[in-house]
């Protein structure tokens, strides 16, 4: 049931995703998804779009009953202080987003300027390893997580690497996508909403 659940939300979180990002994303072996991504579709809940993936109505039905399950369990008074916690961190993300994309907050960074970009990674860098214990509670809390400590490690590391793409960019797992992603899951996880959060400035 585990991994169901991890591919259906995969699934729902990515849109369209290949089975490799799903695989990526659940932290399974790329056999492992083909058989779980086959039960799925037998049991009419996924649907293939050429070489893609996308929830069906009954697919986002099951994901709600399990995801209700996976909430009904966490302690949620704990959780929503931990939330809190990440709203200080996610609030520094953003600003390093928004320093990424443009210089003095209005030039679009076209990452010629390696010293400049150099700064914003080291920040990246720092805000990482801050986050790093703040994540492992919301792994303990919710053990389903447990893949977003490599998911995150592997975009800050292409980026120090020096591939800008890994930063930012819609599509691929970039650290902005895995945060997305994330901070979703956290939204859901408390039974937030994504649009309140959004009105009170709190999403990305």
């Amino acid at each position: 049931m585990s991994q169901i659940l991890h591919v259906l939300q995969a699934a729902r979180l990515k849109g369209r995703p290949s089975e490799s990002d799903l695989a990526a994303a659940a932290g399974l072996a790329d056999t492992e998804i083909s058989v779980v991504v086959e039960s799925l579709i037998a049991a009419g809940e996924v649907e293939r779009v050429g070489i893609r993936v996308k929830l069906t109505t009954a697919g986002r039905a099951r994901l709600d009953t399990l995801l209700a399950a996976e909430r009904a369990a966490i302690d949620q008074a704990l959780l929503r202080q931990r939330y809190h916690d990440f709203d200080d961190v996610n609030t520094d993300f953003k600003q390093l987003v928004t320093d990424w994309q443009l210089i003095d907050g209005v030039r679009p960074n076209d990452h010629t300027d390696a010293e400049y970009d150099a700064r914003i990674v080291a920040r990246l860098a720092d805000l990482h390893v801050r986050f790093a214990p703040l994540l492992a509670t919301f792994i303990e809390l919710a053990p389903r997580l447990s893949e977003y400590p490599n998911r995150f490690a592997s975009a800050v590391e292409k980026v120090q690497s020096g591939d800008p793409t890994w930063f930012a960019r819609p599509l691929i797992d970039s650290y902005h996508t895995v945060w997305f992603e994330l901070h979703e899951e956290l939204i859901g996880l408390a039974g937030l909403s994504r649009v309140r959060e959004a009105a009170a400035g709190r999403a990305e």
